[in-house]
């Protein structure tokens, strides 16, 4: 994957994360405060925990901050896969940020 490739697919993964975000807060009542600042968003809820979503361009790969662990994700070519498991991002962020907001919340890729 070319650094070009990398860039618009991890653009768009956190785009995704915002749209979702601003989805979720107008539909339940998870008020999660979504701050990016260049290739890092920061997903703050209620209860004060935090998802942290970098991006790690020199590795073309995505990190995900959450309680329970770190974890990397590696495009595949159709989408963002967890290097140790194989498990897919988006299902594992709507696992973490339903954990930690209390609710069941989905985030999905665009």
């Amino acid at each position: 994957m070319t650094d070009t490739e990398y860039m618009d697919h991890a653009e768009a993964a956190l785009a995704a994360i915002e749209k979702a975000c601003d989805r979720i807060n107008d539909a339940t009542d998870a008020d999660i405060d979504n701050q990016r600042v260049g290739g890092m968003i920061t997903m703050s809820f209620q209860n004060g925990s935090q998802l942290i979503v970098n991006l790690q361009k020199p590795l073309h790969e995505i990190w995900l901050a959450a309680r329970s662990g770190g974890y990397h994700y590696r495009h595949d070519g159709r989408m963002w896969v967890d290097t140790k498991t194989g498990e897919e991002f988006f299902g594992n962020l709507s696992r973490e940020a339903t954990l930690q907001a209390g609710l069941p919340l989905v985030f999905a890729a665009a």
